[in-house]
């Protein structure tokens, strides 16, 4: 089955004065404009194959184009908003003919220049439109199918006081918390992270560095001798802050404090006036 907003491969079956029409299964016959036919004549002999993305004429007729779209119904794309009508705000997507966000589809009202996460969908005449109301389209909680410490490939969807929401392998949405990120962060930004670990309301908490016991363990024993080289204490406690942390130790803030959980159960360390210190150390001077 043919479906609107994919890309599909279909044989050449008909050549017209404005085209090629292509087999369309249950769409019947599909045209190809002129303007979207390869250089190659070759290409589009009756019989050969094309790969094109199916879409709504104005007409509301399946039409295709060997454009490539920037992103297909089901997948989520940051794209750039190119202009503004009553009906909403339209995106540049890689095709001649723009993108809709309808205004009920705008997280918040979209401005010209600005990029934004948004999902494509069909609305209710077939016809391609996108959202940036991520929460209607993509699932918010595990259900099972994540494991803590799973590699994911990670879209960051936008800003919040507690950090940054990311859209997970293209159908998830979850949220990097503000002391997990290690490094500048912006809309639009690819790139691997990891399942966090387990929420009791069942929603995804993502992290930049795959949380393990081991490395909690290893993290524990390079805190001790960073304490040794520097007479015993540091000022870099769980209140400081996420840069200064990476900075000394190349860990999020979270795995830091997690490492001196560790050691502070052990009883390796001691926290006091705003400073972490070895147990041992007897009188603490100030670094």
């Amino acid at each position: 089955m043919l479906e609107i907003g994919k890309t599909h491969t279909l044989k050449v079956t008909k050549h017209v004065d404005f085209g090629v029409y292509l087999e369309g299964d249950d769409l019947e016959e599909i045209l190809l404009p002129e303007r979207y036919l390869p250089e190659d004549e070759n290409a589009w002999d009756i019989g050969q194959f094309l790969s094109v993305f199916i879409y709504l004429d104005s007409e509301d007729r399946p039409i295709a184009t060997t454009e490539i779209p920037l992103a297909e119904v089901g997948d989520c794309a940051c794209l750039t908003v190119v202009g503004k009508s009553e009906f909403g705000a339209f995106l540049d997507w890689g095709l001649m003919k723009d993108l809709l966000v309808p205004f009920k589809e705008q997280r918040v009202p979209m401005e010209v220049g600005r990029a934004y996460v948004v999902y494509l969908y069909l609305d209710v005449t077939g016809r391609i439109a996108a959202s940036s109301r991520l929460g209607r389209y993509l699932n918010e909680h595990n259900e099972g199918v994540f494991q803590a410490g799973q590699e994911v490939d990670l879209l960051i969807a936008s800003r919040s006081d507690l950090g940054y929401k990311a859209v997970i392998n293209g159908n998830h949405i979850g949220l990097i918390h503000n002391n997990e990120i290690v490094r500048p962060i912006a809309i639009g930004d690819k790139f691997k992270g990891y399942i966090g670990e387990a929420r009791e309301d069942g929603r995804l908490n993502i992290t930049l560095q795959k949380p393990s016991l081991e490395m909690r363990g290893e993290l524990a024993d390079i805190i001790i001798a960073y304490l040794k080289d520097n007479g015993g204490q540091s000022r870099l406690t769980d209140k400081s802050p996420p840069e200064d942390i990476y900075a000394t130790f190349h860990v999020s803030k979270s795995n830091y404090k997690k490492a001196l959980g560790k050691l502070y159960k052990a009883r390796k360390v001691i926290l006091e006036d705003g400073l972490i210190m070895l147990s041992e150390r007897k009188n603490p001077k100030q670094a």
